[in-house]
């Protein structure tokens, strides 16, 4: 019997089937190609031991003059500026109302407590932090009033219910005595509103959150009844961010971390700023720039209209003869998508078309160029700038912008697409690992799938990973990303570290398309294989499994004939494998180790038609 060398062409083809996939590699997961080799990804840890509430969709890293680095944390329930291990929350306030105004009512043997306050605004999941409450004359004590709650239900627009609590977060029950109101003191601060964890397509009763409205009832979508998403940028050391379909906010730096964020219009000399908009960044040369937003004199959001502050101001917004402030509407398409800054210019994608925007001076500051039709972005956050060129994922496709929109060749795309959750598409973002050269897709495929191309080499790998935001290592030693778990805690995970998920091992693993002899019309036999890997980490642990599967035909599951476990110090492995087509898979489970696959030799022979 002979050697034989099998070399896989780099990349995962999914472009067809197994049988089609011949020599090649269709199917992994936590597997990344480096130099057209697969290896198993980089492992993670957490972050910070502190969670945060909400799930993430928005990560932005940046620092002060004095070399603080911050990351402001955006998640459907609050926001954040995390500095150190501490996530420090400065989620702006909606209102706050006068002395009196609120009021409360228990009831015997009951943890819910309903508060009235006429046109209060709150929906499911807002915060409320209560003042200057008295006690309701039993359990539900002054202490239990004055803290921060969440609401748990609104039956209507002039009332809502909390749980009970104390300063420890234990559920409190009141009793027979508390008949009180909480006095004619009572101050509630209101933060802004909640935002949800699932993308909302129009209108009508179920259109919010859970319990938000009376059967029958209808939902506007608003940036509270909407998925929940930020943008953010620097304005020098201090942070300005947005929610899509809400307001816009400036959060001061200098007055430290315990101080909320405020409005663009509560700035000190603050002139017409927009107080809604889609999304929003700050331009190299110092505008803030907000796009579908409010033009001056409506409070009512423009979907393709950009406004932008005059230079070095977050606070004047009205355009004169003497600042570079104005706005532009984009001519094309129903709404803006998104918006990115690439190598000197802006990049805006409308549902239809690309624009960009580049700054040229007085007298019109910026202009404004189409340069692609019919070619648009699947969500707000599907692009990203890796190394001056922007990638980015439409409805049915990858593209590439470099000065010209061109496709992305991809050999997963079907998958991908034939995958997503369309109705949640609003939820694909793109991501950057500039160490490996890569730039990855998160989208949701049950708890979410991620797509990742070495942009150097063009070759793409499938997994899975759920995230829901991804910042690359940057001014920080490695990328850091934020888990999207729905139902329990969430914390930001430090990813490129060690081998293992989080403590736990991690399971990798490649699969290959059909390998045959003669275009199958003849059996092959293998008696033996020589593997070649690269083990790194823990080598003494270290091990991976060489699985051999086998089928007589291309529509026949293929079934294990063979499991090989493969350490630092094999050299061989003796198997019995008969069939027609072969498929090889390379997987591990174990923890402390990496490895890198190099070329597999079996030892084979022809083995008749039948």
């Amino acid at each position: 019997m002979a050697l034989t060398k099998i070399q896989f062409a780099p990349g995962v083809d999914k472009e067809g089937t197994e049988y089609t996939a011949d020599s090649g590699w269709f199917d992994s997961d936590k597997i990344r190609f480096r130099k057209g080799r697969p290896e198993k990804i980089g492992g993670w840890q957490k972050y910070s031991q502190n969670a945060f509430l909400g799930l993430c969709r928005s990560l932005f890293d940046w620092g002060s003059l004095q070399l603080t680095r911050y990351i402001g944390v955006g998640t459907n329930l609050k926001f954040y500026v995390a500095e150190g291990a501490g996530f420090n929350d400065v989620t702006p306030i909606r209102v706050t109302t006068s002395a009196g105004d609120v009021t409360f009512a228990a009831t015997d043997g009951s943890s819910t407590i309903t508060v009235s306050d006429t046109a209060h605004g709150a929906v499911v999941n807002d915060f409320v932090t209560f003042s200057g409450a008295v006690s309701l004359g039993g359990q539900i004590t002054a202490p239990v009033l004055n803290q921060e709650y969440q609401v748990v239900s609104v039956p209507d627009a002039d009332s809502y219910t909390i749980t009970a609590k104390d300063t420890s977060g234990n559920t409190v029950t009141a009793d027979a005595s508390d008949t009180g109101n909480g006095g004619a003191s009572v101050v509630g601060e209101y933060q802004i509103n909640t935002g949800l964890n699932a993308y909302v397509e129009g209108t009508g009763w179920g259109a919010g959150a859970w319990d938000s409205g009376s059967f029958g009832s209808t939902t506007p979508i608003t940036s509270a009844g909407q998925l929940r998403l930020y943008s953010q940028d620097a304005f020098g050391e201090d942070l300005i961010f947005n929610v899509r379909g809400g307001g816009v906010y400036y959060w001061d730096e200098s007055s430290g971390t315990s101080t909320r964020a405020v409005a663009l219009s509560d700035l000190s000399g603050a002139s017409n700023p927009p107080t809604v908009a889609l999304k929003t960044l700050v331009s190299e040369d110092q505008h803030v720039i907000c796009f579908g937003c409010n033009p001056i004199g409506s409070s009512d959001i423009d979907p393709l209209f950009v406004r932008f502050s005059d230079q070095e101001s977050a606070a004047d917004w009205t355009p004169t003869a003497t600042n570079t402030a104005g706005g532009v509407r984009i001519n094309s398409g129903s709404l803006i998508i998104g918006a990115i800054k690439a190598r000197q210019e802006i990049l805006i994608w409308t549902d239809t078309s690309i624009h960009s925007m580049r700054f040229v001076g007085a007298p019109f500051t910026f202009q404004f160029t189409r340069i692609s039709s019919d070619v648009s972005m699947i969500s707000p956050n599907a692009a990203v700038n890796a190394r001056d060129v922007v990638y980015f994922m439409d409805r049915g496709n990858f593209y590439v912008y470099n000065g010209s929109v061109q496709p992305l060749p991809c050999s997963v795309k079907d998958y991908v697409f034939s995958n997503l959750n369309s109705g949640q598409a609003y939820k694909v973002f793109a991501a950057e690992n500039n160490d490996f050269n890569e730039v990855i897709w998160f989208y949701p495929v049950g708890t979410g799938n991620t797509e990742i191309t070495n942009y150097v080499e063009n070759v793409w790998s499938v997994g899975t990973l759920d995230r829901g935001a991804w910042i690359d290592a940057g001014t920080r030693r490695n990328p850091i990303a934020s888990s999207a778990n729905l139902t329990g805690d969430n914390y930001l995970y430090e990813h490129e570290v060690g081998y293992d998920a989080d403590g736990d091992p991690m399971t990798a693993y490649i699969e290959s398309g059909d390998i045959e002899v003669g275009d199958g019309e003849f059996f092959m036999f293998i008696k033996r294989i020589l593997p070649d890997f690269t083990f790194s980490g823990d080598t003494g642990s270290a091990a991976t499994d060489i699985v051999l599967k086998g089928a007589n035909f291309p529509l026949e599951t293929a079934s294990t004939q063979s499991t090989s476990t493969i350490t630092q110090s094999s050299t061989q492995a003796f198997v019995r494998n008969r069939s027609r087509h072969m498929v090889v898979r390379i997987e591990s489970n174990g923890a402390g180790y990496g490895w890198r696959l190099g070329d597999l030799r079996f030892d084979m022979r022809q083995d008749g038609r039948r």
